[in-house]
């Protein structure tokens, strides 16, 4: 069955998110760090789909990922150039974006959450080889991104390109949950591990402000490591929780939320500037979040189908499952961590048809075991 928890911490960091856009409030990272959570949860379903598919599984991840990116290039693209933008081949990045692709005008700005993608898309493509090392070697594969982290940091290294900057800000939580999906983040021991992070990140922030305060988005040590704690912290439990019909939509309609509300974010706001409208403060963010939740909504019902069709799913405007058709839950998330829950849901598969050994066999097998005895139909 699915894992509705993980359900229910992607639907809160996809909120975060969108709050956080719409009113940058500091606070906002340090209670919930969604996007760390976020690699955290999509390490664990990669690897759950490695285990499942093999290599398959990359071109998987890729159909469900690129499709609504290409629906929002196809517009971006040729708005950008009509607004003067020269063409470059590297215009064509925006259809598989592994590097920054070019943007410009007002569209520079709306595009800037793309950085989530470009990373996704690396971490997707660099898990089959990811997958088999950290099994190998745990402990040094999740420790050396945030070794990378902390190294650079102390030292003030800016680092580029951006890219390798975020693989060592959220491998180690893509990793974490390779960790989370072979079961291995229930031990009490890593709750202390979880106090230091914190700990050690409370320093950090506390000591190295930036220049938005104790916004965590601008202290890259100080997000690792809270993150890190918050991640095994969260990660360690699997409560069981009710199907509920926002977290469902949430979950089936999260990319395409999260690609669409930054550009009406920024829209909205250039067009209450040049209203004369307030923009800021209490009052600008309750105009602009209502309209923001309005017009995402419109987006949604526009352009959500589209994650319908590359997951496979009957087409909706309002989903009411996230599993793609003809199959039933448990081939999409494991219900609990650890690969030997794939056995379990066998054997529990097979024992509905075996009501009682020994006593009642379906009618294949009772033959196979006819033919044993030698019995002749």
């Amino acid at each position: 069955m699915r894992n509705r928890y993980l359900d229910l911490l992607r639907a809160a960091a996809v909120v975060r998110v969108v709050v956080y856009h719409v009113t940058g409030l500091p606070a906002l990272t340090v209670l919930f760090p969604a996007m760390p959570i976020m690699f955290a949860l999509g390490g664990s379903m990669m690897a759950a789909s490695l285990d499942r598919m093999g290599p398959f599984a990359v071109e998987k991840r890729l159909r469900r990922l690129l499709p609504s990116v290409w629906v929002l290039s196809a517009i971006a693209v040729p708005a950008m150039m009509i607004d003067g933008l020269a063409w470059d081949w590297k215009l064509l990045m925006w259809f598989f974006p592994l590097e920054d692709p070019p943007a410009g005008g007002t569209w520079l700005e709306a595009l800037s959450a793309m950085w989530y993608l470009r990373d996704f898309l690396w971490f997707v493509l660099l898990s089959p080889i990811l997958l088999p090392l950290y099994r190998k070697f745990p402990l040094v594969t999740i420790a050396t991104p945030y070794a990378a982290l902390i190294v650079t940091q102390l030292l003030g290294l800016t680092v580029h390109p951006p890219l390798l900057r975020d693989l060592a800000l959220y491998g180690g939580a893509w990793l974490i949950g390779f960790a989370h999906h072979d079961g291995k983040l229930r031990a009490r021991r890593l709750l202390w591990v979880a106090a230091a992070a914190a700990a050690a990140a409370a320093v950090w922030v506390v000591t190295h402000p930036g220049p938005r305060g104790y916004d965590l988005n601008d202290i890259p040590l100080g997000n690792g490591l809270w993150s890190l704690a918050l991640i095994l912290v969260l990660l360690r439990f699997s409560p069981s929780i009710p199907a509920w019909r926002p977290v469902t939509v949430l979950n089936a309609r999260a990319l395409t939320i999260y690609l669409w509300h930054v550009p009406i974010i920024v829209a909205m706001t250039h067009a209450g500037e040049a209203a004369g409208w307030p923009v800021r403060g209490w009052t600008g963010d309750a105009w602009r979040m209502a309209v923001v939740l309005s017009l995402l909504g419109l987006a949604t019902l526009a352009f959500g189908w589209v994650e319908d069709l590359a997951a496979g799913r009957r087409v909706t405007l309002v989903p009411a499952d996230v599993v793609p058709k003809g199959q039933d839950e448990r081939h999409d998330v494991h219900g609990r961590p650890g690969p030997s829950h794939v056995l379990r849901a066998r054997v529990r598969q097979h024992s509905r048809r075996v009501a009682h050994l020994g006593r009642q066999y379906d009618l294949p097998a009772r033959r196979r075991v006819e033919q044993l005895r030698g019995v002749r139909r």
